[in-house]
Parts: C-alpha cells; sequence; structure tokens
C-alpha cells in the first residue's frame, strides 16, 4: 500500500507540470535541436515473404529525449512511472518508420505503452509495434542466397536542426531467437546506421538497422534440387533400353519432360515474377536440357538406324555405280586411325570418285578412307550412339554439378 502522502505528492507534481504545459510545442524550441536517444529490443523476427519483398518484425522501440518543462523537485519521488493516459498528454517525436507497409501497436489488455519521467526532466517513452517492413530481395543466388533487411526511421515533420536522433548505448538487443518465425532463415547479426536524408522539405536524420538473413536450402533441396536430379537419372534409362523398343524409350522420354516441366513450374512458384534468372531457373533449366537432350538422342538414333534399313537406291544410280564400281562389297567398319566408321549407304558415292576426298561428315566407300577427309575431323558411329552416351551425359552432368555447387556456395 503506497503512503498517503506519495500519492499525494505524485498528484500534485503532475498537476503543477501540466498547468501551463503546451504539448504543441516541442522542447527548446527556438534553442538547440532536440536530442532523442533511440533504442530497439526485438522480439522476433518472421516470417521473410519472398513474394511480397517484406518481412515482419515485433519490436520495442524506445526512444529518450529531455523536455526541461517537466522538471520537479521531489525527495521521495526521482521518477514518474506512468500509463499510457499520461502519453497524449505531452510531446512526443513524431518518429515514423519510412520502409513500413503496414504497423500495428499492442493493445491487449492495455495499450503497450512505458512513460517515465525524471525529476531533471529526462523522459523515456517506449512503444511495442509489430510491423510488416520492406526488404528488396535480390534473389539471382535463390535459394543460397542472403539479404540485409532494414527498418528505416525518421522524423516526419522536424528536419535535423529541430530533432536529432542518436543511438543509444547498446542501442539494439535481441530477445532468444528459437521463438523467431525465421523458417527458410538464419539469422546471421545486426548493424546499424545513421545517414542524413536530403528532400525539398529539408535535410532528415535517417536511422537504419539492418537485418543479415541467410536462407536454408533444405526445403528447396527436397522439393526441387533432388527430385530434378533423380528425373535426370531417371532419363538416363533409355540408354540401356534396346534401340527397337520404341514404345518404351518413347514413353519413358516424354514422362521425364513432362516430370521436369512441373517441376520447373512448381520451383517458380516459390518466387515473385522477376525478370532475371535465379541460381534455381539455371540448375532447372540445365536439367530439362538434359532431359530433352536425352529423347532426342533416341530420335537421332532412330531415325538413322532406319535409314540405314531403307530399299536399295535408284536405277540410275545403281547403274553408276555398278559402271564405275563392278563389284564393289558393301563397305564395314573397320577400325582405322579415325573415331569411327559408318556404313552411310550411297549417299556420297558420286563424290568419292575418281579419288576424290569425301566432303561428307561421314565416310561410305573405300575410294573415300585414304583421302583427306580423316585430317581434324571426328567420325561417329551412330549405330554406338547408346553407347556413347552412357558416358558422356553422366560425365558431363557430373561436371555441370561441380562448377554449380562450387560456384555458388564457395565463390
Amino acid at each position: 500500500m503506497v503512503p498517503r502522502s506519495h500519492q499525494e505528492d505524485a498528484t500534485l507534481i503532475l498537476n503543477n507540470l501540466l498547468k501551463e504545459y503546451d504539448k504543441n510545442l516541442r522542447p527548446d524550441i527556438g534553442g538547440g535541436a532536440t536530442v532523442i536517444d533511440v533504442g530497439i529490443y526485438v522480439n522476433s523476427i518472421g516470417p521473410v515473404s519472398s513474394m511480397d519483398m517484406e518481412y515482419q518484425i515485433d519490436i520495442i522501440f524506445a526512444q529518450t529525449w529531455v523536455d526541461t518543462r517537466l522538471r520537479f523537485n521531489s525527495s521521495t519521488m526521482p521518477t514518474l512511472n506512468l500509463n499510457s493516459n499520461m502519453v497524449g498528454l505531452i510531446w512526443l517525436p513524431d518518429t515514423i518508420f519510412r520502409n513500413s507497409k503496414n504497423a500495428d501497436s499492442h493493445w491487449i489488455t492495455t495499450p503497450n505503452q512505458l512513460l517515465r519521467i525524471r525529476n531533471n526532466g529526462t523522459i523515456l517513452y517506449t512503444l511495442r509495434m509489430t510491423i510488416n517492413a520492406e526488404c528488396q530481395l535480390q534473389l539471382h543466388n535463390f535459394p543460397m542466397d542472403e539479404h540485409s533487411c532494414p527498418l528505416v526511421f525518421s522524423s516526419y515533420g522536424y528536419p535535423r536542426d529541430e530533432i536529432l536522433y542518436k543511438w543509444a548505448h547498446n542501442s539494439v538487443a535481441t530477445s532468444d531467437q528459437k521463438y523467431w518465425r525465421l523458417y527458410q532463415f538464419d539469422f546471421m547479426g545486426l548493424r546499424n546506421s545513421t545517414d542524413v536524408l536530403t528532400t525539398t522539405a529539408g535535410d532528415y536524420v535517417l536511422m537504419t538497422v539492418y537485418f543479415d538473413l541467410s536462407r536454408r536450402m533444405g526445403y528447396f533441396t527436397i522439393q526441387t534440387y533432388i527430385p530434378c536430379i533423380l528425373t535426370v537419372v531417371l532419363s538416363w534409362v533409355s540408354f540401356w533400353i534396346k534401340s527397337d523398343a520404341t514404345p518404351a524409350r518413347t514413353a519413358l522420354g516424354i514422362t521425364t519432360v513432362l516430370t521436369m516441366t512441373t517441376l520447373s513450374t512448381v520451383a517458380r512458384n516459390s518466387l515473385p515474377r522477376v525478370s532475371y534468372v535465379t541460381a534455381m531457373d539455371l540448375f532447372v533449366t540445365v536439367c530439362f536440357l538434359f532431359v530433352v537432350a536425352a529423347m532426342i538422342e533416341y530420335a537421332m538414333l532412330n531415325y538413322c538406324s532406319h535409314s540405314a534399313r531403307r530399299p536399295p537406291a535408284k536405277p540410275q544410280r545403281m547403274a553408276y555405280s555398278s559402271f564405275n564400281l563392278p563389284h564393289a562389297p558393301r563397305p564395314t567398319m573397320p577400325v582405322g586411325d579415325s573415331l569411327f566408321w559408318h556404313d552411310y549407304e550411297d549417299n556420297c558415292l558420286h563424290e568419292c570418285l575418281d579419288g576424290k576426298d569425301c566432303a561428307s561428315f561421314f565416310c561410305c566407300y573405300d575410294e573415300c578412307r585414304g583421302g583427306g577427309w580423316k585430317e581434324g575431323r571426328v567420325h561417329v558411329d551412330i549405330r554406338e550412339l547408346d553407347a556413347y552416351a552412357r558416358v558422356f551425359f553422366p560425365t558431363s552432368f557430373l561436371l555441370f554439378n561441380i562448377v554449380y555447387w562450387v560456384s555458388y556456395l564457395y565463390l
């Protein structure tokens, strides 16, 4: 029970302080600037929305300044602890959060405000609020990106020659982070700065707190990266299926292409419609190209195999061939200095006569085998395309993954 004399003393002090007090005028008006020490206690951060480019933060915002009009003499009560009803009776700084989309003060069960007046006129005013603030995320490295989300505040109407903001000692503190709602991010630390904003209305002191965040990859690894890798690996199964099993290889190719299309669409749903390519876009696109390339490989193999089994050439060409090469047998596939040879029917017969070099990519007849066509050329046996693909596709995909992960994680 507070002694009666203390209650009377507090009531008398407040009545005297407010008797001729004008809350519309700032302290020391006409003199120097009012210095306001600010501090922030962070209750929680999150969630961070990549789609809306914003984050939510719950803070207790503290401001301290000196108002000489509120000095009082009391030996029994050096500090007056007052409730929110007193807040509207004195002058308060017109502080605004410049990058906030919306902000709410907490009013349950009573307004979450604190006001303390010391006998030397020092005022401490704190307010708890939840702010949705803008954070322009740069998603080039998504989902291996890091961001510095700012919280910017200043005076709305008083330029710096009337109000000066300063960071108090230990100005920014945080609560236990295990209660924060940073589902996809890790909190890396914070820093604060002071700047001057120049406008047509004057120069304003701009205070900023940066919250450094690093994205966690777990969700995207499970939902996107692993399914994409498995889909690409699944597309390689067709290289071990016989080339004449057209329904099986075609169905497998179409299925993997459609699966990659779905995965790419789902991956983009986690992002705003930015115009640049993100790290995930690059990975999904390359995986899609690998799947499409596996299907194109079978299309080439099927087409060339069909060409090798087509009926004999036209009579006039056969007659021309018989005249020059009366009993030339069908060429086999020898192993020479070149990589591979291929029996390609009579497509380049007319270019190989009279000792001329074969101009085609594939060599067809013996006259071509000793010419200059071998120099500086790579010759592929289409019939062995599956064997080459079994080595080329896994090797190239492995090299891509090494370059990709090293570049984005360590460089």
